[in-house]
């Protein structure tokens, strides 16, 4: 590899040395030179991408020549442009110095640059390596998922830059470390309805930061919480409440005994508000006392839960619970007592 670069180099030289031969004389000759070529290497220079490039070089007394070379391409040769890149001018060209300017930088203009002097004796030549450094841009990213619970989810994140970006993920908000990775790949195995949400990737080097998010969404069958039952005077307003969590939202049915309520029934509303059901009585009658079921279904499964309607006394504030046997032995009672 060194020998490559060795030779890479001489050729560059004598290449030089010829052009500068042939091109016109730029600047007139004061006085002898030395005999020696002379080759000097600057510190490499970084610049960003987009931003606007100076490449300078000092010229001093005798020049008699001068050229700007990027690689192979000859971008100036004294006041001559031979690049046909629009974003390539000319600041300066004196005795002292001569200045090009490069607009818009890209990644294609990285690489050596080299300033070659033709005095009255020598060629002299500066070289310096241009560093373009590119902010992160994340182009591949996981849409947003549906999965069912207990899936094994895989989340992708890859982005290019100069520096390689850093890529973190993680779920926001969250205070579980166990939903992040500082990599491009995200692994959650069997997902659980608690890491539904969006998740976080962040691609970071030294010049800026690219974020985006992916929603999770974690399908799962309903769960209900446990009916309160529910004492109400006899000719008052009483409600049932019925509440599933689950994802897809769950549809609900009610039932009394094994009889399903539709809404309507006998002056009863049923109305359902998301993940709550509710089943109203306008004017609670004896024959409202009872037991019911609330079923709750979505495409992963079904949950229930029983719901007691009993009497309240409005006077005492005790209550009783009324269930269809305990009703027909209170209508016998009541007809024995009558004889």
């Amino acid at each position: 590899m060194k020998m490559v670069v060795a030779s890479w180099r001489r050729c560059v030289v004598m290449s030089l040395r010829l052009l500068l031969f042939l091109l016109p004389a730029g600047l007139p000759v004061r006085s002898q030179g030395e005999s020696q070529s002379d080759n000097k290497q600057m510190d490499n220079i970084t610049i960003r991408q987009g931003e606007t490039l100076f490449l300078s070089c000092l010229q001093g007394d005798f020049v008699t020549h001068t050229a700007w070379l990027n690689r192979s391409s000859i971008l100036y040769a004294g006041e001559d442009k031979w690049s046909v890149d629009p974003r390539v001018s000319l600041v300066t060209l004196n005795q002292d110095e001569f200045t090009i300017k490069i607009e818009d930088v890209d990644l294609t203009d990285e690489g050596q640059y080299i300033c070659a002097v033709q005095t009255s004796s020598r060629p002299r030549t500066t070289s310096v390596h241009i560093i373009v450094q590119v902010p992160p841009k994340i182009v591949n990213l996981s849409k947003d998922l549906v999965v069912n619970e207990g899936s094994n989810v895989t989340l992708m994140c890859l982005a290019n830059g100069k520096p390689e970006p850093a890529i973190v993920w993680r779920m926001i908000p969250s205070s579980d470390d166990s939903l992040g990775s500082d990599n491009e790949v995200l692994e959650i195995p069997f997902i659980s309805r608690d890491k539904a949400g969006v998740y976080e990737c962040t691609a970071a080097n030294d010049i800026a930061v690219d974020t985006q998010t992916v929603e999770l969404i974690v399908n799962f069958p309903p769960s209900i919480s446990d009916g309160r039952d529910v004492g109400v005077t006899l000719g008052q307003r009483g409600v049932l409440l019925c509440e599933a969590d689950a994802v897809p939202e769950a549809d609900f049915e009610w039932y009394r005994d094994d009889r399903r309520i539709f809404n309507g029934f006998d002056g009863i509303e049923i109305e359902d508000d998301g993940a709550l059901s509710k089943l109203t009585f306008f004017n609670v009658s004896e024959a409202d006392y009872g037991n019911y079921s609330c079923v709750a279904t979505n495409k992963l499964g079904s949950a229930n839960t029983s719901i007691v309607l009993y009497v309240q006394d409005g006077n005492s504030g005790t209550s009783t619970v009324f269930t269809p046997t305990c009703l027909l032995l209170i209508v016998l009672l009541h007809l024995l007592l009558k004889f």
